[in-house]
């Protein structure tokens, strides 16, 4: 029988480093595009094609604020992959970056209430996993807490102080078809999640976590 406890030191999510060709220029773009506080980014030449298997999510304000993001992403090199428009739970869009990260900008407000912002409410690492039951269990395993959950469609966990991010699962298809793309790809998600917890480990997806650096 699965139990919530371990003898590892408990894991918190500390820090989200994206792996990129060109550090430099994905450097300039996320200053531009206005999340550069959120992430860290490091030199790979690792392969990767298709759906890197994960999502960076921006939770705003407003309509306004969200196609002020998307512009903002626009403008300094990224592809729209969906366009923002209304839908039953708000308004939203999806870019991807120069480097292939997928950013997508929403919020749950169908009108805006003042004027455009650059603020940002809530960032959500969300991981496209195959079984979301099994996975939140191994992440309960290493000291996680859950904070949201529904079945084995969808789990959140409470943020700490370590980092602005939050961490999420969501079916790995599903959030593929969320964001417009295929679901198939190949080769690293390039992307590193620093832990709290002291010691590195791979998820049951391949998601590769770090110890932070002090």
């Amino acid at each position: 029988m699965a139990t919530n406890t371990s003898s590892a030191a408990p894991t918190a999510l500390a820090s989200v480093t994206l792996e990129v060709a060109d550090p430099e220029t994905a450097g300039r773009f996320y200053r531009a595009f206005g999340v550069d506080g959120y992430v860290s980014l490091r030199a790979s030449s690792a392969a990767s094609t298709g759906f890197r298997g994960f999502t960076l999510a921006l939770t705003v304000s407003g309509p306004a604020t969200v196609d002020g993001f998307v512009s903002a992403a626009v403008d300094a090199g990224a592809t729209v992959l969906k366009p923002a428009t209304k839908s039953l739970w708000g308004y939203g869009g999806v870019v991807q970056a120069p480097d292939g990260t997928i950013w997508k900008i929403a919020t749950s407000a169908k009108k805006d209430t003042g004027p455009a912002t650059r603020d940002i409410d809530e960032v959500v690492l969300l991981l496209g996993v195959q079984d979301v039951k099994a996975t939140k269990q191994f992440y309960v395993e290493r000291g996680l807490t859950v904070g949201k959950s529904f079945g084995g469609k969808y789990a959140e966990f409470a943020s700490g102080d370590a980092c602005p991010v939050k961490l999420a699962l969501y079916k790995h298809r599903a959030l593929a078809k969320d964001l417009g793309v295929p679901a198939d790809g190949t080769g690293s998600h390039r992307i590193v999640i620093g832990s709290t917890g002291g010691n590195g480990f791979t998820d049951p997806d391949g998601f590769v976590w770090e110890a932070a650096q002090s």
